[in-house]
């Protein structure tokens, strides 16, 4: 039986990564978002939903040069982990990424409460929320979301027939954004997840927001989909902050699993 080397990775660094990395997504506006904005602010045919979307990149550069915040939530902290089974941690991982979190959120708002009903900040914005998968190879990979509570807010869950088409699908993502209206921030990034199970299919909805902006699915069907999701979504005129406009949401982003047959 062959056993490959293990590489050592120390949970100190792992800590160092994710508290760096913290700072970075709250002062930085990602590039693809940016030029997704810009695109937008090209196109949009309402002025008030233009301005909005001005002062949205505005608002980046001043986040960039001062060191600031890019909005006062700074999120929850979710983290997807693809941890290498030739990887061997030096510690506890844990640890490593909760005080990783609580390190990087030093200078930031803090947003977690410890209880949803006695409502005290925990004041470091732990705990985090982390997802694990197992890869192969020797390398550990950690994406971060800094999950806004507006958005989380609206999010929906949809339990659908078997028989339901893709128009049913469409219908029920345009609902659930025009009941949310203004209150999650557009424009929006849309992940939609589809398939897998009641716990699963939310996990794969928010996954999808790690695409990049612009990019489009592997598989034609689910391309042609996430089109005609955001044409309808941007038809609603909810617009920039709900000042009305065609630019609701930025993109829609599909991720599925397989589901059973129910």
């Amino acid at each position: 039986m062959y056993n490959p080397p293990m590489r050592s990775i120390a949970a100190e660094l792992i800590t160092a990564k994710i508290a760096a990395a913290i700072v970075d997504i709250n002062l930085h506006l990602p590039p693809d978002i940016e030029r997704a904005l810009r695109q937008a602010e090209q196109n949009e045919t309402s002025p008030q939903g233009r301005a909005v979307l001005q002062k949205l990149l505005q608002n980046a550069q001043i986040a960039r040069a001062d060191g600031l915040p890019l909005c006062q939530d700074t999120g929850t902290c979710v983290v997807f982990l693809e941890v290498g089974q030739e990887v061997r941690i030096i510690g506890n991982l844990n640890e490593a990424i909760q005080s990783g979190v609580a390190r990087g959120y030093q200078s930031l708002r803090k947003s977690i409460v410890r209880d949803p009903l006695d409502r005290v900040n925990t004041q470091d914005n732990t705990p985090a929320v982390i997802h694990t998968e197992i890869a192969a190879g020797d390398t550990l990979k950690i994406n971060l979301l800094a999950k806004g509570g507006g958005a989380e807010n609206k999010s929906a869950l949809y339990m659908l027939r078997p028989t339901a088409d893709k128009n049913e699908i469409v219908k029920k993502v345009v609902e659930t954004v025009r009941k949310a209206g203004s209150a999650p921030c557009p424009p929006l990034i849309l992940g939609i997840g589809l398939g897998g199970t009641f716990d699963t299919a939310p996990l794969l909805a928010k996954k999808a927001l790690l695409r990049e902006i612009g990019s489009i699915h592997s598989d034609k069907n689910y391309a042609a989909l996430e089109k005609e999701i955001l044409q309808e979504i941007n038809k609603l005129n909810i617009g920039p902050a709900g000042y009305g406009g065609i630019t609701t949401a930025l993109a829609a982003q599909i991720l599925t699993a397989p589901c059973h047959i129910a």
